[in-house]
């Protein structure tokens, strides 16, 4: 039992720690785009999050990490969007990285499902802010525009956790500290 709650302990500080993580490589770097919003690193630690973390402790790390660089940022209008959004994706990646065993031996194999996990959850999150920048910000199809951007950051996203997964995953960072 003890074992356990050691577990759920190291995840949880885990979880703070990446939502910091995000949340300062959000604000680290910041390039407004032409719809209100800005291109930006946080991406890397919202996918590395939930590879390292799971499917709740790395959602709400990537969520909430997110959303307060908004908040910290002046964005509040994308603060309660990004919470989803970056849940979500951190959600999906995740779903799609435990089809492929995310603990498979076989770097290539491990490589290409955290690389397919990425590119749809990045997918996931330039359409989803296009639909909340049309609809919830009223800019109709005047959206499109941040869709350039979007796209942009979520590359850097995918070349960015793809290397830090890598090494996270050869130094055995989660067999060590998280379980």
């Amino acid at each position: 039992m003890k074992s356990k709650t050691k577990n759920t302990t190291h995840k949880i500080v885990f979880a703070a720690l990446m939502a910091a993580i995000t949340c300062v490589m959000t604000i680290a770097i910041r390039i407004p785009s032409p719809t209100g919003g800005y291109l930006n690193m946080g991406d890397v630690a919202v996918l590395t999050s939930c590879w390292l973390l799971g499917p709740l402790w790395g959602s709400l790390a990537a969520a909430s990490g997110s959303a307060l660089a908004d908040i910290f940022s002046g964005y509040f209008q994308y603060a309660p969007a990004t919470f989803i959004i970056k849940g979500l994706m951190a959600l999906l990646a995740w779903y799609i990285i435990s089809l492929f065993g995310k603990d498979n031996k076989k770097t290539f194999v491990t490589l290409l499902g955290n690389l397919l996990a990425f590119i749809l959850a990045e997918a996931l999150m330039v359409g989803l802010y296009f639909v909340f920048e049309a609809t919830v910000l009223q800019y109709g199809m005047g959206a499109a525009a941040g869709i350039l951007g979007n796209t942009m950051q979520g590359i850097t996203g995918i070349l960015g956790a793809i290397i830090f997964t890598e090494i996270l995953r050869r130094t055995k960072v989660k067999e060590k500290y998280i379980g």
